[in-house]
């Protein structure tokens, strides 16, 4: 009976240890489970991280396009703004002259002083020249100038001696710069 009892205690001791160690084995594999359930969280936690940063690039990125987008308009309206009360500038300054033109034209209906109709019209080609000057418009210089592709256009070409070889003899039709761009070329006759 006493190794009855013996080999009872010594099932009971083994029954004891293994109930330990299977306690230790679950406690052990709950352990590496939680720590891949953490480092699956974490793994997820990074990977959501960039997507998030990603998700701020993206946002960032429409944002600045969207702002450049308003910018570009903006910019083209100032620009078209600009342009026309550029234009309308011009038209105020050479009003002055049409009402002039008109005061000549109808003088010279009531006059018959040939001198002082002269004297009229050139005092208002006088006027609409210095309005052009105000408005920074000035004539191209090109008789007796070197001929200059960048200024002139010539329209013929006439013998004139060896003197006014490459040189302008004669302007068909005047030109005009406005500061350094030019606004029309001069239309003039070359000498060979």
């Amino acid at each position: 009976m006493k190794q009855q009892n013996t080999d009872t205690q010594e099932i009971k001791d083994q029954t004891q240890q293994t109930a330990a160690e299977q306690d230790t084995t679950k406690t052990d594999n709950a352990a590496d489970n939680m720590s891949e359930q953490q480092d699956t969280a974490s793994d997820t936690m990074a990977e959501q991280k960039p997507a998030e940063e990603q998700i701020d690039w993206k946002d960032q990125y429409i944002r600045l396009q969207a702002e450049f987008d308003n910018f570009r308009k903006r910019t083209l309206r100032e620009k078209m703004e600009l342009v026309q009360s550029g234009g309308s500038d011009v038209l105020k300054a050479i009003l002055p002259v049409l009402d002039d033109m008109q005061r000549a034209t109808a003088a010279s209906e009531k006059s018959d002083d040939i001198a002082a109709l002269r004297e009229g019209e050139r005092l208002v080609v006088q006027k609409f020249i210095d309005t052009l000057r105000q408005q920074r418009v000035v004539e191209i210089e090109a008789m007796g100038a070197q001929f200059d592709e960048n200024l002139h256009e010539a329209v013929a070409r006439f013998a004139a001696g060896d003197e006014m070889r490459g040189k302008v003899i004669d302007v068909i039709e005047r030109g005009y710069m406005l500061g350094e761009k030019v606004l029309r070329f001069a239309k003039v006759v070359v000498g060979e």
